[in-house]
């Protein structure tokens, strides 16, 4: 999957290059343009079954599959403001927070029916991803993303709301940020601890922290009704 990434990183926008014959799977309502000859087939690639798992972790039931017999392009662009990068997959597993996948390879099954995502929506409602198989993927942010690779053994802490991506490899566990005073206190809430190896991906800004900014800024149904 050829693909230009630019514009960002507050405005990322994804341009990917269709040889012909070759295709690319986007997220239902990401796709932003296509040119030359590109055509658009919608399904739930799966069944019902595997379209409502995917739309319990956070996608849409319906993914487009675009296809080009003599060569196009396809531009894709995330609803929040922030950046995009492109992951390679070569045979490994990649575990993306919901929200995050915008398009990939056929050859990438994406799956929310995994026990692990479980862990994850216990705590603050961030469900994961299961992305397996042997192609390239396109995921985007709230804010901007930074990449991290870890050593074996080796640890990084963050807050649940910043987590993009990381492989499988990695083990994490998630826990309060601290006691229940700080937690209620501090204005922390759950953090994860990821241990190496493995890559690692985060987002500068938290999609829950602007929703509760603009909660208490916005009028209520109760003020724009007297």
């Amino acid at each position: 999957m050829q693909t230009e990434i630019s514009s960002g990183p507050a405005f990322a926008f994804g341009e990917i290059t269709l040889a012909p014959g070759s295709s690319v799977r986007v997220e239902a309502g990401a796709m932003a343009m296509t040119r030359g000859d590109v055509a658009m087939t919608t399904s739930t690639r799966g069944g019902f079954l595997k379209g409502l798992r995917r739309s319990l972790g956070g996608e849409s039931f319906f993914v487009n599959d675009f296809t080009s017999q003599a060569g196009g392009l396809v531009a894709v662009a995330a609803p929040l403001p922030g950046d995009m990068t492109h992951i390679p997959l070569t045979g490994g597993t990649l575990l993306v927070q919901s929200g995050s996948w915008v398009a990939s390879d056929p050859t990438v099954e994406v799956d929310s029916a995994w026990g692990g995502s479980k862990s994850f929506f216990s705590g603050e409602g961030l469900l994961l991803l299961r992305c397996s198989g042997h192609g390239d993927l396109l995921i985007a942010s709230y804010g901007a993303i930074r990449g991290y690779t870890l050593n074996e053994g080796e640890t990084m802490t963050l807050d649940t709301g910043h987590v993009v991506a990381f492989d499988d490899t990695i083990h994490y566990a998630v826990r309060k940020s601290g006691g229940w005073k700080s937690t209620l206190l501090g204005g922390e809430g759950l953090v994860t601890d990821f241990t190496g190896p493995g890559r690692l991906w985060l987002q500068t800004r938290n999609s829950s922290e602007l929703v509760s900014w603009l909660a208490v800024r916005l009028p209520s149904q109760r003020d724009s009704s007297s």
